[in-house]
């Protein structure tokens, strides 16, 4: 029999469009380097962002304005040595992609009022916004056939776009590390029923004077280091570590946890039982707790700092720093030291130690004496990049309303022999540009929840009184 061939059809490789983002300047304030977000397609920026970058990067404000820098300095990098016709067609974005991506800078003002194009107008109070939107209406007229595409953070810019006939407008999502706030890690499962009915393999192993039970990851699925175990019986375990095969479990007792103390101070639930039990956890560097206001994340990292610093020796200063609000992101108006500008914002941390005093015979000479004694400092965010802090002991409190871009820079200034706790409530977000989902803390809490040397911990249930519980959850 004779054999045959067969011939197959083969379908020639066609290469995938490129898509055009066209790019709102506080999209490059939230994150400088977001030109190197979008892959292989085309990043276009408007005249108009270029202008507004200018004139931010000279602010008194040092979080934007550093901000603005970096993002003229990364655009300079990729256009440097380009030609004008080359910058605004479009220059090679370098990157470890094999296709890279595009930038152009578009000369939006050359453009003029087209009846066949939607244009609008330059009104004084938003004549930028309009200026960038003309930009991608102008671009989706001129490319019918592709996908050009609005990214800003602005939510009324997303609408006027919509509404003069853009076809796409995105909010920023590269910094989107969950879909749903409800999923954020909270740094403990409750596990229904009996735990051990669960587990089909245990062993025991003996580390560092401490039992640990062994079991297989396929167990604990979701398990990642540094998170508390509890099922509705009394069983209680802390995941001491991972490794590709097992979860390492170390049996706690709850009457434990909740007889802990920190300067007087005794949890009140079992939540604050294991954030007090985290911070306290000398293998951990950075603790991240969030929850609502009222639920004692401020209380627990200030009674811990005062018992590391004045009981245990353990650090030399305790540091408070939080961003100021933006009507006044430049202290300098206010007069006096760096500390008494600060102390209207910072006034939650007298309150606490307040709380802790409350009792003594003389309240304020007992604060004013572990003021000095325990060496505590308030600072302000905005002044403390470029500096490192040894031996010391950080609380950054709302720290929901920064940035993955900000927080980063804060957290890397931390030096040795120093603890870090990042404190947040994502309930109370007051930057415009920024969302649970896109706030610094979310991505803190999901990109170090699986760090050897990190620990997160929601703490859940107000515990001010029960008006603050009502209006917490009902107003």
């Amino acid at each position: 029999m004779e054999s045959s061939s067969v011939v197959h059809d083969m379908m020639p490789l066609v290469e995938p469009a490129k898509k055009v983002y066209v790019l709102d300047t506080n999209v490059l304030l939230h994150d400088p380097t977001a030109v190197t977000a979008f892959n292989e397609h085309h990043v276009v920026i408007p005249m108009t962002v270029l202008e507004e970058l200018d004139h931010i990067k000279d602010r008194r404000d040092k979080t934007v304005s550093r901000e603005a820098r970096i993002a003229i300095q990364m655009i300079d990098k990729i256009v440097d040595g380009a030609m004008p016709q080359e910058i605004q067609e479009g220059v090679a974005i370098p990157g470890a992609e094999a296709r890279a991506g595009t930038l152009a800078i578009y000369p939006d003002q050359l453009i003029g009022d087209d009846s066949e194009i939607p244009y609008l107008d330059g009104t004084p109070d938003q004549a930028n916004d309009n200026r960038i939107i003309n930009v991608a209406l102008k671009l989706q007229a001129e490319n019918e056939a592709s996908f050009v595409c609005l990214v800003t953070k602005d939510i009324n810019m997303r609408i006027k776009a919509k509404g003069s006939g853009l076809l796409h407008v995105e909010d920023y999502r590269r910094d989107r590390v969950l879909d749903d706030i409800d999923l954020l890690s909270k740094g403990y499962e409750h596990i229904e029923g009996d735990f051990w009915a669960g587990v089909e393999e245990v062993d025991t192993v003996r580390e560092d004077n401490f039992t640990l039970h062994r079991i297989p990851r396929k167990a604990l699925p979701g398990a990642y280091p540094k998170m508390f175990l509890y099922d509705d019986n009394d069983f209680m375990a802390f995941v001491v570590r991972l490794d590709e095969e097992y979860a390492y479990l170390r049996c706690d007792s709850r009457d434990s946890l909740m007889n802990r103390r920190f300067w007087g101070l005794s949890p009140r639930n079992l939540e604050q039982a294991m954030a007090m039990s985290l911070i306290a956890n000398e293998d951990v560097d950075m603790t991240v707790m969030t929850g609502p206001a009222g639920s004692g994340k401020t209380l627990i990292a200030l009674a811990y700092g005062l018992h590391a610093i004045l009981e245990e020796g353990r650090y030399s200063k305790l540091i408070v720093a939080r961003s100021t609000p933006p009507i006044a992101e430049d202290i300098g108006f206010l007069p006096g030291t760096e500390e008494e500008k600060m102390a209207p914002w910072l006034a939650a941390f007298d309150d606490n130690l307040e709380i802790l005093h409350g009792t003594d015979e003389s309240c304020t000479g007992s604060i004013d004496y572990v003021k000095e004694r325990a060496n505590i400092q308030f600072k302000s965010l905005n002044f403390m990049r470029g500096r490192s802090f040894n031996n010391a002991y950080i609380i950054i409190d709302e720290a929901q309303g920064l940035t993955q871009f900000q927080l980063k820079s804060v957290i890397s200034r931390v030096g040795e022999d120093s603890k870090i706790v990042v404190l947040g409530n994502l309930a109370q977000i007051d930057n415009k540009y920024i969302s649970p989902l896109t706030s610094g803390l979310t991505y803190l809490v999901e990109r170090s929840k699986n760090y050897d040397h990190a620990g997160v911990m929601h703490v859940n249930g107000i515990v001010r009184s029960r008006l603050a519980a009502f209006a917490e959850e009902n107003l």
